[in-house]
């Protein structure tokens, strides 16, 4: 593996702290393919259904959601297992949200048997799988490109505040059903503070949240506390613009300034950000490799650093009280009161004993925020080997987490 691979999976390790999914009055469109292509591959230029759905004989189908605020949005919907179903019978839908700098390819890259969309689709959901704002199938807007600073506007709270509902909007729509949500890192924190503010809640069934991603301020990872303190004045220097592309060469001379540290060691990056993950392959993590990470905005990297440094869970600092008093009307953030998420919310959260990111002192820390919530809807596992990475990548992730999440699933349709 090359320093260019190593540095680029270095940024997708720090920004797999996040995952995110959103959706507020959402419009789209639908196209439709189905069938066994045999010489298609890993990359998905035309589509995640081409590259990694309907090769392996499931149906498939390309959706676009776009935002209240104007993002165009890659969507995948798989409606039924590979052996179909029974006609006529409404599956419940499940919406899939990745982490920061990665898209929803990675949920796909183990074979069907071990990876969660074809697991839930051959266990009867109807399953959806959500690209964030920015990364490489997402990256159109009604009236801006992503040339311009402005497309980049934006950090998680556009995805509580616009994605997530746009995303909630469209399938519940297209389903006429309430949604179970599964979420990864940056995908657990958006839900979590859209959760706690009301969004979503109404057309939610249950949430399954693996590596949550709240509280950050025990993140065991070296190279990540430096990345969280360089995101401040050093980000701005060396990119200027608005987006942060890990595989830029602006992105590459950032990461290598972190590695260059005293105390940081990036001969193993996978391990030095996201903690000793105990069962991926390695066939696994060369195809990551050639597919991600992807990008994101500086204005959401910098905002998760805040979240590291200041121990809450709040809205971006714009880091002058006149700016802040200017959109939100005070002078510091607002924070996201996690203890305000509905304590009947069916929620299961999934955590890791090595995990770097996901930490489980911070997880506690969550869990004491959710402390009154209805004992019997709240589940947790806790997963003595597993790192960040296991829970999308893991070999044995099925047998370990995914049999859980669909069993979790399944308990809220009884």
């Amino acid at each position: 593996m090359g320093v260019p691979g190593l540095l680029g999976l270095a940024a997708w390790s720090f920004y797999v702290l996040v995952l995110a999914v959103q959706p507020h009055q959402a419009h789209g469109s639908i196209r439709g393919s189905f069938g066994l292509n045999k010489d298609a591959v890993a990359s998905p230029e035309n589509g995640l259904c081409a590259s990694s759905v309907t090769v392996h004989g499931y149906k498939c189908e390309e959706h676009e959601v776009t935002t209240k605020d104007g993002y165009i949005l890659s969507v995948q919907r798989i409606p039924e297992g590979r052996v179909g179903g029974t006609a006529g019978t409404k599956k419940q839908p499940v919406l899939i949200q990745h982490g920061v700098t990665v898209d929803g390819l990675t949920w796909l890259l183990n074979s069907p048997e071990q990876n969660l969309p074809l697991i839930l689709a051959d266990n009867g959901f109807d399953v959806w799988i959500s690209n964030t704002r920015g990364t490489r199938l997402s990256r159109r807007h009604v009236s801006l490109v992503p040339s311009q600073p402005a497309f980049w506007n934006w950090s998680w709270d556009e995805l509580v505040s616009f994605e997530l509902p746009a995303l909630f909007d469209y399938v519940y729509g297209q389903t006429g059903q309430k949604i179970n949500y599964v979420g990864h890192s940056l995908g657990t924190l958006t839900a979590l503070a859209s959760f706690s503010e009301g969004k979503l809640v109404n057309q939610l069934k249950s949430a399954a949240l693996l590596s949550p991603i709240a509280y950050l301020s025990h993140m065991k990872t070296a190279l990540g506390n430096i990345a969280a303190k360089s995101f401040v004045g050093e980000i701005g220097r060396l990119f200027g613009l608005a987006e942060f592309n890990p595989k830029g060469e602006a992105g590459g001379d950032f990461l290598k300034f972190l590695c260059d540290n005293p105390g940081v060691d990036c001969s193993d990056l996978v391990t030095a950000l996201t903690g000793k993950n105990c069962c991926l392959n390695s066939s696994t993590v060369d195809l990551f490799l050639m597919n991600e990470p992807q990008p994101t905005s500086i204005m959401n990297m910098v905002h998760l650093s805040q979240t590291v440094r200041n121990g809450v869970v709040a809205k971006y600092n714009y880091g002058r009280h006149d700016y802040n008093l200017m959109h939100y009307g005070e002078a510091m953030p607002p924070i996201y009161n996690l203890s305000n998420i509905p304590h009947d919310l069916p929620m299961f959260l999934s955590y890791g004993g090595q995990d770097a990111l996901s930490d489980v002192l911070d997880v506690k820390h969550l869990l004491d925020d959710l402390k009154s919530h209805d004992v019997d809807k709240l589940s947790v596992q806790f997963i003595k080997d597993y790192a960040h990475a296991d829970f999308i990548m893991g070999g044995n992730a099925k047998d370990v987490v995914y049999n859980q999440v669909v069993k979790f699933f399944n308990g809220q349709h009884l």
